[in-house]
């Protein structure tokens, strides 16, 4: 569902009430994410193709991530956590378990946190393993509490997160 758009929710709205026709709703919604998702195609990220995982563009979660986890920064720590999506080393080992269940010899260090761009294979890994509806609302959530997150605790980080990514996109259409 997509909260970041306001034609979205009055439509939801609309047919919550029996207003509007609900299979209009996920014509909308299809068109909504669709549309979002082209507001980002200039931060698509080049990357190989990674074992079990398609090519869907998590670009704009993982730039609203990073602003928010850790300015950008690929030596920020905070405890446990490290690097631009700020990692702990039980998500290395988590992403090294799915890639060894999918066949792959790829695996990832404790250190690989510093690097950006094994920081964003690792999330890409992550969720396709546990959001392979590309959901950006349940990947933050994800990502916030892990794959059994709750919901209320993760609100918060999911509404920081989703403003980052309305900015964002504002400013990219400018």
């Amino acid at each position: 569902m997509c909260f970041f758009c306001p034609i979205h929710n009055l439509f939801s709205y609309l047919c919550s009430r029996n207003i509007f026709y609900s299979g209009m709703l996920r014509i909308l919604r299809t068109f909504c994410c669709v549309a979002f998702a082209c507001l980002f195609s200039g931060s698509v990220m080049a990357q190989t193709q990674l074992p079990g995982c398609d090519d869907f563009d998590w670009s704009p979660v993982m730039d609203a991530l990073i602003e928010h986890e850790s300015k950008g920064n690929p030596n920020a720590v905070n405890g446990q956590y490290v690097g631009v999506l700020q990692i702990a080393p039980v998500l290395v080992k988590g992403v090294n378990q799915i890639l060894a269940s999918r066949g792959s010899s790829l695996r990832y260090t404790v250190g690989d946190r510093r690097n950006a761009q094994k920081s964003k294979e690792m999330f890409i890994i992550m969720m396709s393993k546990f959001n392979p509806e590309h959901d950006f609302v349940k990947a933050i959530r994800i990502w916030a509490g892990g794959p059994g997150y709750s919901v209320k605790g993760t609100q918060r980080h999911v509404n920081r997160v989703m403003a980052i990514m309305r900015r964002q996109a504002q400013q990219k259409g400018k």
